[in-house]
């Protein structure tokens, strides 16, 4: 996987694929821009290196394909020209005769945000006219860099299919989260805690079976432990879970389960944490997230977070500059640390 640093793009007309994937509330304000935040570094140095920058992303839709504006990119257009000290323009598409004119007369140092990318249901549709339509996204650019880590386990068109038509690299933010996350699988330090929250034990069987070849203890959350009592899941490594203790429910861990963790946590070398321990952001059943975040800053390993609720707590609670790294993805990060291959990296190759 080429690096950005690796190509020349002075001049260029570069078409970088963020995540700009951040929460609104009802009005379509933003409610966190952690995500916009670690893309600037790639962003500013392509303005360093005289680049044309165009950027594009999605918002969700409720329903792809149709163009509802609450999900537009001008919010983010807004938070983009805050950071940057100038104007982003941004275009009400992002595939068409007038936006190619627009990306043909972008002068160096620029930067045009394209609109919402999921307005065309061609986007993950994962067909003909997904080609399609990522070859017309290519005409807008002379190079391909791939900064959405979140998005990387989607087989999406501007990720799995836009870089075989044009030059392509992986961005600052996609190197360093690759980086992180094989720190943790290929190398990790010893003893390697891996902590599980939140539920849905289906979709985390496959991930924390895998983790568990390289960790030397999983704590699980109560629900989870639940739902695998419930029905019945057997683990390759059942001797490496460590089980929360008495009432196994969603609201919050108790006393008895805090002290459990917190031994394990201490030991620790590395540490990868993915999904909270009870209904945290009710402040009654704070306590078991609050004490595992305080635990793993103590423990001085070498952290990994990931996933959206955990890192929403970490930045409530003004605690995100205390953790090694801090992933823009959930899903991908499981994906990724299943074992999986992710289309968007794939596709980099």
């Amino acid at each position: 996987m080429k690096k950005l640093k690796e190509i020349n793009v002075i001049g260029k007309r570069v078409l970088l694929r963020c995540d700009f994937n951040v929460p609104l509330d009802k009005k379509g304000n933003i409610l966190d821009d952690f995500k916009i935040k670690q893309t600037l570094p790639t962003i500013k140095y392509l303005i360093d290196e005289k680049a044309k920058i165009i950027l594009m992303s999605h918002l969700d839709p409720e329903s792809t394909g149709v163009a509802d504006r609450k999900f537009t990119l001008d919010k983010v257009a807004e938070r983009l020209s805050e950071y940057l000290n100038f104007s982003v323009e941004k275009v009400n598409d992002c595939i068409g005769p007038e936006i190619e004119t627009e990306s043909n007369l972008l002068k160096e140092e620029s930067v045009l945000l394209l609109e919402n990318l999921r307005f065309h249901k061609e986007e993950t549709k994962s067909d003909a006219s997904s080609v399609d339509f990522a070859k017309k996204l290519s005409y807008l650019g002379d190079i391909y860099i791939n900064d959405a880590f979140g998005v990387c386990h989607r087989d999406n068109a501007s990720v799995a299919l836009l870089p075989q038509f044009l030059p392509k690299c992986a961005g600052l933010l996609l190197e360093k989260e690759v980086e992180a996350l094989d720190k943790v699988m290929k190398n990790p330090e010893k003893p390697m805690v891996a902590i599980i929250g939140g539920k849905k034990v289906e979709t985390k069987a496959k991930f924390i079976d895998n983790i568990s070849k390289v960790a030397d203890y999983v704590i699980i959350s109560g629900l989870i432990a639940q739902e695998v009592a419930e029905k019945n899941i057997k683990f390759q490594q059942p001797e490496k879970i460590v089980y929360p203790v008495g009432q196994l429910d969603d609201l919050d861990i108790n006393e008895e389960s805090i002290k459990i963790f917190i031994e394990k946590i201490l030991q620790a070398k590395t540490i990868l944490w993915n999904g909270p321990f009870g209904k945290f952001e009710d402040e009654k059943y704070v306590k078991g997230t609050l004490a595992i975040a305080k635990a793993v800053i103590e423990s001085g390993a070498f952290s990994v977070v990931g996933g959206g609720e955990t890192v929403e707590f970490l930045e409530e609670k003004g605690m995100m500059d205390k953790f090694s790294h801090v992933s823009t993805g959930g899903g991908a990060m499981m994906s990724y640390l299943s074992g999986e291959k992710l289309p968007g990296l794939i596709s980099l190759e």
